[in-house]
């Protein structure tokens, strides 16, 4: 029996759509438009996809948004310099450095600068710290899109066994940490495999929940994962002419329950979470001129 297909696309759809009517009552009630600014270092044809995405759906959703194109030979100290001008905008309400950024730039000290309140991508440690205690004030944008799909899947993660398999600050890490949260699509046992992982497939047999966020094509293949899995799939490789996950897809969908594909899985959700995101960051900074105002 082939596992249902959860469709991100759709999903995502439904909670833009829900953002967008959030975004026109914030308009009217305090006359300001939330606005998201992208940086783009160099001239990365998949990092140029993934920021007009984000662009388009910000037009969609009713944000404004902004986008710096510089140049591939881009020192730190420039782009610093521009972090710290959108961190004292008060007009700018989100910022998203893509990533990859060339090599003479550090990236994680591009990451540190961007200040807390204004890092809609999750990835300042204070914010990190923030949802690791529970208390988020932003959610990372692609492993809040994976809880949405569980919860949107009517997948009970509440007692499950999750497996996540990759360690990374972006993805596998917070991913864990939100699943072992108490709350919705939250209170699991969770496994963190990597590449140090010994039986790493024996443990993926053992999980209710499969997340794969590994960064290698077709990793996860059908006699990895236990019948009735649910698989979640993040990955996106190219090989050849086309786009595929970290799951085998075809074989591993005649095991699993429900499994997400790619693309239109993950992808969508990830950037319907940056829009709420920047939506937060302009509620709670247009608060905080309210209050300094006073």
């Amino acid at each position: 029996m082939s596992a249902r297909i959860i469709d991100g696309k759709q999903v995502a759809a439904q909670l833009r759509e829900q953002i967008a009517a959030e975004v026109a009552q914030f308009q009217a009630e305090s006359g300001v438009t939330p606005h998201l600014v992208a940086v783009l270092v160099g001239g990365d044809p998949a990092s140029a996809v993934y920021v007009r995405n984000k662009q388009n759906a910000c037009s969609k959703a009713g944000f404004r948004s902004t986008l710096h194109k510089l140049p591939a030979e881009t020192t730190q100290a420039e782009l610093l310099k521009l972090v710290l001008d959108l961190n004292n905008d008060p007009d700018v309400h989100g910022i998203l450095v893509q990533l990859p950024l060339p090599e003479q730039i550090n990236e994680q000290a591009i990451l540190d600068a961007v200040t807390p309140l204004k890092d809609v991508d999750c990835f300042h440690a204070e914010n990190v710290g923030l949802m690791v205690q529970g208390r988020p004030r932003y959610l990372p944008c692609t492993p809040h899109g994976v809880q949405q799909l569980l919860i949107a899947s009517g997948t009970v993660v509440a007692g499950a066994h999750a497996v996540v398999l990759g360690r990374s600050e972006i993805v596998g890490k917070p991913m864990a940490m939100m699943l072992v949260q108490r709350g919705a699509a939250a209170n699991a046992t969770v496994t963190i495999c990597h590449s140090k992982t010994k039986d790493l497939a024996g443990l993926c047999r053992q999980a209710d929940i499969v997340i794969a966020a590994i960064g290698q094509p077709k990793f996860v293949t059908a006699d990895m994962v236990k019948p009735g899995a649910v698989v979640i799939d993040v990955g996106i490789n190219r090989v050849g002419d086309q786009l595929v996950g970290d799951v085998d897809y075809g074989p591993v969908s005649e095991v699993a329950s429900a499994i997400t594909p790619v693309p239109g899985g993950v992808g969508p959700m990830t950037i319907a979470m940056l829009l709420k995101n920047t939506l937060t960051a302009a509620r709670i900074l247009t608060k905080m001129s309210g209050i300094a105002g006073r």
